[in-house]
């Protein structure tokens, strides 16, 4: 047997990695760890990871160019932090289907349509009622000791068991839909299946040029931004990350592989950010203004009812239109327009201050308190999911 050239080695070994990262679905628990990387990181360049702010921005533009605003938008959508990095990680999450050959646009019927549509604005509503999406008001608020996020986990989970309790009586009373999805060939013969890889590619090679591009211009945090978003949208793609399935799971099937996987985050994300925040490398109450408790928690309710509906919540909302999905296309365009216009009439209502204020947990318990009942509270979450897995005490499909 003749001895492999260098040539041909490489080869082998790069199709295997590539069959590795765009062919092969990335374990949950691996994802969560990249994710609680890359949010550290977004933390240490310029502010804590969040979602929501990026749809009311885009949200804003919209309703201007409909001459529904009357004031411009302070900032363009490209130079938005939280805009930018919602653009990174629809592109990271597009080019990672392309790569992976799994983009294709997907219909879906019309009653889907109007679901997506409905769950939009709920999450839009219930975005600025608590001041942030799953992730802004949940996943980075617990990450940095915002109290409000740990009520809004409970919200959470409260509506995601309202909506699958609405789920469960559609599929008994309404009769079942069925969408269809555009073919891979189009009818001019061009091979689009084998052109999706290049194509992937290339998005990914044209985000990394306009990191440089933007830090050319004087911009390289909102570079990094795009950048970091990318690898967001990479990740869970690659991985199916979501998390409406933490808080959709444990009632729908038992499954608590996802909260596992959001608990690993939350932990490695708490522990970087009291490092970030301990020794002031950011200042200790950036991002603590989610509002303890009315607005935290009546926002995740609703921001949860929406999610089952749509069946997708802000971050996983962003990567399945990536991945070519009508109906969070949708619920994308409800949710930026809902979170803007309900935002804008919150600012003028006086509401807003009756909803609560920020309170950082350090400052009230001592930061060597902090950590003790931070990881106590993810870890009775990930026990009380462990044993309902078991049991299935409270497993309504």
């Amino acid at each position: 047997m003749s001895e492999p050239t260098f040539t041909k080695s490489s080869a082998e070994d790069i199709r295997s990695l590539y069959a590795a990262v765009f062919e092969k679905q990335w374990p949950s628990w691996l994802a969560g760890i990249l994710i609680a990387l890359l949010a550290i990181l977004i933390f240490l360049w310029n502010v804590p990871w969040g979602i929501a702010g990026g749809y009311r921005n885009w949200g804003d533009w919209m309703l201007y160019a409909m001459q529904l605003r009357g004031a411009r938008p302070e900032q363009v959508p490209w130079l938005q932090s939280l805009s930018v990095t919602n653009f990174g990680l629809f592109a990271g999450a597009l080019a990672s289907a392309l790569l992976s050959r799994q983009f294709r646009f997907r219909g879906a019927p019309l009653f889907e349509y109007g679901k997506g549509a409905i769950g939009g604005i709920l999450m839009g509503t219930g975005a600025v009622l608590a001041s942030g999406c799953n992730v802004g008001g949940f996943y980075t608020a617990v990450g940095i000791f915002s109290i409000g996020g740990y009520t809004m986990m409970v919200g959470l989970g409260v509506g995601a068991y309202i909506g699958l309790r609405y789920l469960l009586w559609e599929m008994e009373h309404l009769p079942q839909q069925s969408g269809g999805t555009t073919p891979a060939k189009t009818a001019t013969g061009t091979d689009w299946f084998r052109k999706k890889q290049y194509l992937g590619g290339g998005i990914l090679l044209l985000g990394v040029i306009a990191f440089y591009l933007y830090a050319a211009y004087g911009q390289a945090q909102i570079g990094g931004l795009l950048f970091f978003g990318l690898l967001i949208g990479v990740v869970m793609h690659r991985s199916r990350f979501c998390f409406v399935r933490a808080f959709r799971e444990p009632f729908m099937t038992g499954d608590a592989g996802m909260v596992r996987a959001v608990a690993i985050s939350l932990i490695l994300y708490g522990v970087g950010s009291a490092v970030i925040k301990w020794s002031w490398m950011q200042p200790p109450e950036m991002g603590v203004f989610h509002p303890f408790w009315i607005g935290s928690l009546l926002g995740g309710l609703i921001f949860g009812i929406g999610m089952l509906l749509a069946g997708g919540c802000a971050s996983s909302t962003l990567w399945r239109v990536g991945e070519g999905h009508a109906k969070l296309m949708i619920t994308l365009v409800t949710f930026a327009l809902s979170n803007s216009t309900v935002n804008q009439w919150m600012a003028h209502s006086g509401i807003k201050e009756m909803l609560g204020s920020g309170f950082f947990l350090p400052q009230l318990i001592s930061w060597q308190a902090t950590l003790p009942v931070f990881l106590a509270i993810i870890t009775a979450w990930v026990l009380w999911a462990a044993w309902n897995e078991k049991s299935e005490k409270f497993v309504i499909f």
